[in-house]
């Protein structure tokens, strides 16, 4: 006998929090050559709060020490009962080949976020240029699938490179989204076609004239760009060569801005002050070097932070601060109630004092 899930209302139910929920994983689904959708929904009953177009960091459990990997999400928070990542595998990844080997559904995780300033809703623009290239469609995808739910008039070209047709991640979907979406308008590059592979669109790079080509009025749109470093260098150049208004432009990236923190202290400088960082949970005293972040001086005790992007961006080393003061500079990887909670981030948290950490 079949039992029908329990079923709630949205206002029902909490949203979902990194501090006290794990993912779990729903299904595991083919989407081209190396990549794989994955999608999770909450081990208790709640719902996903988000923007679209943020990510998401994942504690895999690869080794004795699990590993911390950020991905965007592509999935859209007008549809707030489940999440998903598209993640590539690269021949040398770790993280990434692991859930494509072991993440199946039932199998449960712990993740951090949502994060990220890389959407829409906090840069919005009349109309809208999408650019990018393999996996960095993600993010496109969700703000597309958002509006589709939400805004289906609104005015996307959707520019997309890929190495071949076969390779087009989210083509078919993409393709459906345009029928009923009237001011959709899909341009997909290919750098060459296999010899039984047909193609009728534009092949090559990117450059100048495609984009013209597929987006006439690109000078009057907002260009949101994702993709490799490389693809992101030339896009943005290419723009700013065009006389592009770059106050339009956005691109994710996970290199971050660099940090503005103060410059440490010469060793043997005159005012140079050593503190003193409590451990609570591992019971440590540790002497701290001006200069030194939290993280630096919880690895160099074997005090486990756990850290992905060492930036201030992703949010994976947030800890909470019991006592104390620290300068902390980041790339918006914290929340501002968080901040009023107590919390701060490891990687770029430097004691002004001494300081109590829970870790």
């Amino acid at each position: 006998m079949t039992i029908a899930p329990r079923h709630q209302h949205l206002d029902q139910m909490q949203p979902w929090s990194d501090r006290h929920q794990l993912l779990e994983c729903l299904s595991a689904t083919p989407e081209a050559p190396d990549v794989m959708t994955f999608t999770f929904r909450s081990d208790k009953d709640n719902w996903f709060r988000y923007l679209p177009g943020q990510f998401v960091t994942l504690e895999l459990p690869v080794g004795p020490e699990p590993v911390m990997r950020t991905y965007t999400l592509s999935s859209t928070p007008s549809r707030p009962f489940s999440i998903a990542v598209t993640v590539k595998a690269q021949k040398d990844s770790v993280g990434t080949r692991w859930m494509f080997e072991k993440l199946k559904p039932g199998v449960r995780i712990r993740a951090l976020g949502p994060l990220g300033d890389f959407t829409h809703i906090r840069h919005p623009g009349e109309k809208y240029l999408f650019i990018s290239a393999g996996s960095g469609i993600t993010p496109m995808m969700s703000m597309t699938r958002y509006m589709a739910d939400v805004a289906p008039l609104s005015d996307i070209t959707f520019i997309n490179c890929s190495r071949g047709p076969s390779e087009i991640i989210f083509r078919s979907e993409l393709e459906y989204l345009a029928r009923f979406m009237p001011n959709l308008n899909l341009g997909f590059i290919v750098e060459q076609c296999g010899g039984t592979e047909l193609w009728s669109g534009l092949k090559g790079r990117i450059d100048k004239a495609k984009i013209g080509l597929l987006a006439h009025d690109f000078l009057d749109r907002t260009v949101f760009c994702c993709g490799p470093d490389v693809f992101m260098d030339f896009v943005r150049t290419t723009l700013e060569a065009a006389g592009f208004d770059m106050a339009r432009y956005h691109q994710e990236s996970f290199r971050p801005a660099s940090l503005d923190l103060a410059p440490a202290p010469v060793e043997g400088e005159e005012g140079e002050v050593r503190t003193s960082i409590r451990f609570t949970m591992a019971g440590k005293d540790v002497s701290c070097a001006p200069g030194q972040t939290i993280l630096q001086a919880a690895r160099g005790a074997g005090v486990r932070i756990g850290a992905a992007c060492e930036s201030g961006l992703c949010g994976t080393c947030r800890v909470m601060k019991l006592s104390g003061e620290v300068e902390m500079a980041h790339n918006g990887g914290i929340l501002d109630d968080e901040i009023d909670e107590g919390y701060v981030l490891a990687c770029c948290s430097r004691p002004k004092t001494d300081v109590q950490i829970e870790a």
